[in-house]
């Protein structure tokens, strides 16, 4: 399985699984980010961190070590 931080830009993807644990994992869902959405990944920073996605129709930036615990498809 992969993550969202593996996912190209300009790749759509669905999500499949949250892992990571409580505050953090609750925030991620809170942001819109829960199974079975479409994520379009529209851009990364120069330095690779943060990557912005495209989620439910509004923009969204994520850090790297949040994108890692996304798993896709």
């Amino acid at each position: 399985m992969r993550t969202l931080r593996e996912i190209p830009v300009g790749s759509t993807v669905t999500v499949k699984r949250l892992s990571g644990e409580g505050p953090v994992k609750r925030r991620i869902m809170d942001m819109g980010i829960t199974k079975g959405v479409e994520l379009y990944v529209r851009k990364v920073a120069p330095l690779g961190d943060p990557l912005e996605v495209t989620v439910r129709g509004y923009e969204l930036s994520l850090r790297k070590a949040d994108a890692m615990m996304i798993e896709v498809e």
